[in-house]
């Protein structure tokens, strides 16, 4: 098929309408944006739809674009993404983004929600205690990342670097990455897009070992950074490509 045709499948399959309808204000960019998107880079790669979307919503969520986020969030659940993990998606961007920015995302996915008769509050989906956050946090991290940012955190003025440390392990890990709902591999998938919309360059570098560690390939990640690019544009997408391919280089 060419991109026309694929456009026009996708674009149906994920919201329900029909695409490059030549209709409304700047017909013209809509039919720019709509034959890239969902015609070339929505083909991109070795991604299923429900993670093209996940991987949409946490970017969109990211940048604060909500009304666009809205749109995907519905997207997402048309293609197989439950409520429960689209809720996951949106919380998973706290530890990066803080939390004002994460409610105003979780606002805009709870107007979905209540306009699809969902009910809220969802199921709970947390997995650990105040006994046992710090030691599930430390496993999850040292999966990922073999001795943590120890260094990094050395000489803090104060010596608030332990507790830093901590903050990392307890509350990154320990409570966010081990909810359920959303496996660890593709938390950290998701997460690394993340990264790549904020353009965090040493934070990429340290993520794309967390990534393999945890079983994604480096086609995966490849793949997932080009569908953030029509969101966050080039340079950001190519900054992200060429840590991939520095990281990849050195084992290779």
């Amino acid at each position: 098929m060419d991109r026309i045709e694929v456009c026009k499948l996708n674009y149906h399959a994920l919201f329900g309408s029909e695409a490059l309808t030549g209709q409304g204000t700047d017909p013209e960019m809509m039919d720019i944006l709509q034959k890239f998107i969902f015609g070339e880079v929505f083909q991109t790669g070795r991604l299923t739809l429900k993670q093209r979307e996940m991987i949409t919503c946490i970017t969109l969520a990211t940048m604060q674009t909500l009304p666009q986020l809205k749109a995907h969030a519905g997207a997402a659940l048309h293609v197989g993404v439950t409520p429960e993990e689209l809720r996951e998606v949106i919380y998973l961007t706290a530890p990066f983004i803080g939390f004002p920015k994460m409610l105003n995302a979780v606002a805009t996915v709870n107007e979905v929600f209540k306009e699809r008769g969902i009910s809220l509050p969802l199921k709970k989906q947390g997995s650990v205690t105040e006994g046992n956050r710090h030691e599930t946090g430390k496993a999850i991290q040292d999966k990922l990342y073999p001795g943590g940012i120890s260094s990094v955190m050395e000489n803090l003025p104060g010596d608030m670097g332990k507790e830093v440390e901590s903050f990392l392990t307890d509350y990154f890990f320990g409570e966010i990455y081990s909810r359920g709902a959303l496996d660890l591999q593709t938390r950290e998938l998701l997460g690394y897009c993340v990264l790549t919309t904020l353009e965090a360059e040493s934070q990429l570098q340290s993520h794309y070992h967390g990534n393999i560690n945890v079983g994604n390939t480096p086609e995966t990640l490849t793949a997932a950074v080009i569908q953030c690019l029509p969101y966050i544009g080039f340079p950001a997408a190519i900054k992200a490509l060429r840590i991939i391919k520095q990281e990849y280089d050195k084992r290779h």
